[in-house]
């Protein structure tokens, strides 16, 4: 859309507006001394998140469950794909601890894709919700999950915790997501959030359906503008856009760096077309600034 470098560099100028604040902050040291100590990861770690800095600083983290180790290998993500070790039975107790010791009011708990478990993961999601729910009454819930597949089955079972809000993202457009996204299909992930909508309203629980893109890879406005109507068709009312950052000179490359006005604009666009919370930026990631989001607005 804007700013474009040599895909076959790695090393580009980075453009002025994608600046990161390294940590200065005492509160981030402590941070991560207590998530090193309850042998818990993160996102913000294993996906090289360049807001972990402020959001540590600011004693907030987004958890990352069943392990570290994922087995697809999507062509944008810095976390690793190796073959996963076993679930921790233990592991939502400790998320639950964590999240009690940090003082939390919204949570965000996200995994690796575990294609090796039959449900995906599903259990264990809702296992977790349960124990930080039992720690944390009255704190919001933000789950961030992978396709599952696309099994129902396990999808229904990962609502039986009952999240606040339930986020699965896009991360590109249709056209794309064979090249970026490792086994998912564009239809597929649009399918899991109206059926955790409905999953949600069969249950009478309230829950707000979130997605994100990245830009950067060489979508055309108007594909990220059909994206935004893709989800909104789905009933998703919470969108992210950020500027996708090239981890490595083994994952894709950046084709373009897009301006923070071109962001703001498209943030107009989108609550024009009706989302209820939109951030947007560069450096904007699924669960940056999670917080500003208030489910009890989502009335849909």
């Amino acid at each position: 859309m804007s700013c474009k470098i040599d895909s076959a560099l790695h090393r580009e100028r980075k453009p002025e507006w994608i600046k990161v604040r390294l940590p200065s902050d005492p509160v981030f040291w402590s941070t991560k001394g207590m998530i090193d100590d309850l042998r818990l990861h993160t996102v913000c770690e294993s996906a090289e998140c360049p807001n972990r800095w402020e959001c540590w600083s600011g004693g907030t983290a987004t958890f990352m469950i069943a392990g570290d180790r994922c087995t697809r290998a999507c062509g944008f993500c810095a976390v690793k794909t190796a073959k996963p070790f076993a679930l921790e039975a233990d592991e939502p107790q400790r998320v639950a601890e964590a999240t009690r010791r940090l003082g939390l009011k919204h949570v965000v708990i996200t995994a690796v894709a575990r294609d090796d478990v039959a449900d995906g993961g599903a259990k264990h999601f809702a296992e977790t919700i349960e124990a930080v729910r039992e720690a944390c009454p009255g704190i919001v819930i933000e789950i961030l999950v992978p396709d599952f597949n696309g099994k129902d089955d396990a999808l229904e079972v990962c609502m039986t915790g009952e999240p606040h809000i339930f986020n699965h993202n896009l991360e590109t457009v249709e056209r794309l997501t064979p090249l970026v996204r490792s086994r998912a299909r564009y239809t597929r992930s649009l399918e899991v959030l109206r059926r955790a909508k409905e999953i949600a309203d069969a249950r009478g629980v309230k829950v707000a359906t979130k997605s994100g893109l990245m830009l950067g890879l060489g979508e055309t406005e108007e594909e990220v503008l059909r994206a935004m109507d893709h989800l909104l068709d789905h009933r998703v009312t919470v969108l992210t856009l950020g500027q996708y950052l090239r981890p490595s000179a083994n994952h894709l490359p950046v084709v373009d760096y897009i301006h923070p006005d071109q962001f703001a604009r498209l943030k107009e666009i989108a609550e024009a077309k009706g989302f209820r919370h939109v951030a947007s930026g560069p450096l904007v990631r699924s669960s940056y600034h999670a917080a500003d989001f208030k489910p009890e607005l989502d009335v849909d």
